[in-house]
């Protein structure tokens, strides 16, 4: 296959991500698919658990960017590579990683994947997802309760202390390097406007 088109989206925790990959993979199926920046954090079996749950996990360094780097250049060649898996109940790595097929379209989403030069330059597309503090915050305490089993004043403690500072360190301005900018919460206009431009994007690359 030719080499797929890489699509990044961008934006603080809690600010859609996750919600704008998963439709537009729904969108552009079969050619899209989909991974998150959050599979690549760096495992932490090295250190005693209370050790674990002070790293700061919204400062870039907690992810592993060379293992993410092996991975689209995988992607870009055309072909299979395996995804590490995480666990964020534990915060280390999953033993079995998991064997992964690039499609026409890679759909990622991550948190900082416009601030190095070297994984910015590989996206063919870069949306940024703009969202106002308040509504990232209680979409960050439903998530951590639900799927991680958090109480609410550590994740409100958490956002506080490190989330919020750290979006103002090196999430927010990523907005200079993205295509697009999209505000949350995101219309389905937008959705489909971008399946558009995405499924254009492939279609040329294809041809």
């Amino acid at each position: 296959m030719k080499p797929p088109v890489l699509v990044a989206l961008v934006g603080g925790s809690g600010a859609g991500k996750t919600w704008l990959a998963c439709r537009l993979e729904s969108a552009l199926a079969p050619d899209a698919a989909y991974l998150s920046l959050d599979d690549f954090y760096r495992d932490l079996s090295h250190l005693t658990f209370a050790r674990r749950e002070r790293v700061n996990f919204d400062h870039p360094r907690a992810i592993d960017w060379d293992c993410l780097e092996r991975v689209l250049h995988d992607c870009l060649a055309g072909r299979p590579t395996h995804i590490p898996r995480y666990d964020f109940a534990t915060h280390t790595r999953r033993l079995d990683p998991e064997a992964w097929q690039p499609k026409p379209l890679v759909l990622l989403d991550g948190l900082w994947l416009l601030r190095r030069p070297t994984v910015r330059r590989l996206f063919a597309r870069k949306i940024f997802v703009d969202c106002p503090r308040a509504l990232r915050l209680t979409r960050r305490i439903r998530r951590d309760m639900q799927e991680r089993g958090r109480s609410r004043r550590s994740v409100e403690q958490q956002f506080r202390e490190d989330v919020a500072p750290m979006h103002t360190r090196f999430v927010a301005a990523q907005k200079r390097w993205a295509d697009l900018i999209l505000n949350s919460p995101i219309r389905s206009a937008n959705v489909r406007r971008v399946a558009t431009d995405l499924r254009a994007l492939a279609a040329a690359n294809r041809s």
